[in-house]
């Protein structure tokens, strides 16, 4: 898990590999270095990364707006920045 996760001045950084078009929204594991979400939103309009942040904060307990999608807007491979001193817990991606 070490890995995917990293504590920043914002907050926490989370790497994430993003599957859109899924059946069924779901964390699916790790894949390189990363960890994968399987969105049942299609990757157009931004419905994907709304559905991500949406669901990253439903996982984690935190509001979507302290959810940002850092960097990856239009890619699989995303860091997002989790706003917050008290650390999430990031065991639920296990």
């Amino acid at each position: 898990m070490k890995e995917f996760v990293s504590k920043s001045g914002k907050g926490w950084i989370l790497h994430v590999w993003v599957q859109p078009g899924a059946k069924k929204t779901e964390v699916a594991g790790e894949y390189q270095g990363c960890v994968k979400i399987r969105l049942g939103a299609p990757a157009v309009d931004n419905k994907a990364n709304k559905a991500l942040v949406a669901y990253i904060a439903k996982l984690l307990k935190v509001k979507k707006s302290q959810v940002v999608i850092e960097s990856g807007l239009t890619n699989r491979r995303k860091r997002l920045t989790i706003d917050g001193a008290a650390k999430p817990d990031f065991s639920v991606f296990r």
